[in-house]
């Protein structure tokens, strides 16, 4: 949000924050929902990039195409290791899966 609209809708009574501040998350607890969110898009775009169907990666990890949905939608039941287990599964390296960590440090940074 740009500093005017910011200014603009403060000047009017409104608390402007961010997801964090909203959910009363702690910076730990901040930091690892967007690990995981990173993780989770970075297991659909390899997915869809390799050309494949959420089913037909559950068949390879021995799951669910409803569990693979709910990865890559970043729900709180899934695991960090399922979700690091499936990129593996897909043929992803640890380089790309380093990047896709880098990725979720960037967004914070900025």
């Amino acid at each position: 949000m740009n500093t005017a609209k910011k200014k603009q809708l403060e000047g009017a009574g409104w608390v402007v924050g961010d997801t964090a501040h909203f959910l009363q998350l702690s910076e730990e607890e901040s930091r690892l929902l967007e690990l995981k969110l990173a993780l989770s898009n970075g297991l659909r775009e390899l997915r869809e990039r390799k050309g494949l169907t959420q089913a037909t990666l559950a068949l390879r990890i021995g799951s669910s195409q409803s569990r693979v949905a709910k990865m890559e939608a970043g729900e709180a039941s899934v695991s960090l290791d399922l979700i690091v287990r499936s990129l593996l599964a897909l043929g992803a390296t640890t380089a790309e899966i380093a990047s896709l960590i880098k990725r979720a440090g960037a967004r914070r940074a900025a």
